[in-house]
């Protein structure tokens, strides 16, 4: 990275703004996954779980449209109903995943190892906390105060059906907990998120930018599996998600969130010595 000192003054980090699935809940990201499943199994879809994550990040409706997109699927669709898929089915799909998902998410809302923690360190730096999600507002309306109980509470939650300007990857959610947390430079803030589409939301809004490897959908394996495969095959499943999130513009990339308060003091450091992200 070329280096930018003489042309920026210091800055001093001001905010964190996180994703919710696979980063701060639900290790393995499978609440969202497993509804996606379940809800194209409704309509005579059998769809992997791998083909369900394969959108993950963007917001709900979006994601049932780019499933409905893929050549194989929709070539599926064709064969069950005699015709292409159409954002009128999308919306149907979406009507069937939302009280699943409604009904569901709570299951899978324990928070991640030592992201509590994490929170109090982040506070006692003085850092504001954000945080956006692909979920409606209806889902997290049901997961915040599970969350809260756990010690998963940030200063503000944006959804992922909120925004007239849309969702990810575009930077609106994550400029919108900018403008509520009164923060004063984009360069400020750092998105943590487990999705290539929330990495490029954190780049396109002008942010430094954390991945999550292994808590989160690029691994897509929950503590339990994970406990299942031998040291190599969660290296590779490891390093194979690092390498999409770097691909995808992380500055860097974590194992989980309990990791972070590390990689916030490197890129303390750096903004003080007038890097930019």
């Amino acid at each position: 990275m070329p280096n930018q000192h003489s042309h920026h003054p210091a800055l001093s980090l001001q905010a964190v703004i996180f994703d919710w699935a696979g980063t701060l809940v639900d290790f393995g990201s499978l609440a969202p996954t497993q509804i996606f499943v379940d809800a194209f199994k409704s309509f005579d879809m059998p769809i992997t779980l791998a083909q369900a994550r394969g959108p993950m990040g963007l917001s709900k409706w979006q994601h049932i449209r780019t499933l409905l997109d893929h050549p194989e699927i929709a070539r599926q669709w064709q064969q069950v109903h005699g015709r292409a898929p159409s954002d009128a089915d999308v919306d149907a799909l979406y009507a069937r995943f939302m009280p699943m998902q409604i009904a569901k998410v709570g299951a899978y809302s324990q928070a991640i190892d030592g992201a509590a923690a994490m929170l109090v360190d982040l506070r006692q730096r003085g850092l504001k906390i954000g945080s956006c999600s692909g979920y409606p507002r209806q889902v997290l309306d049901v997961l915040l105060p599970l969350a809260a109980a756990a010690g998963i509470a940030p200063d503000h939650v944006v959804a992922g059906d909120e925004l007239e300007a849309g969702g990810r990857p575009g930077p609106y959610m994550a400029l919108a907990n900018m403008l509520a947390l009164k923060i004063g430079h984009v360069a400020a803030c750092v998105k943590v998120d487990d999705t290539v589409p929330g990495i490029e939301e954190g780049i396109n809004a002008g942010m430094w930018t954390v991945g999550v490897s292994l808590s989160g959908n690029e691994v897509g394996c929950t503590r339990a599996e994970l406990a299942q495969l031998s040291a190599q095959e969660v290296i590779a499943l490891k390093s194979l998600a690092e390498i999409r999130l770097r691909d995808a513009g992380a500055h860097y990339v974590i194992e989980s969130v309990a990791d972070l308060p590390a990689v916030l003091t490197l890129i303390e450091a750096r903004l003080q010595a007038g890097e930019r992200p």
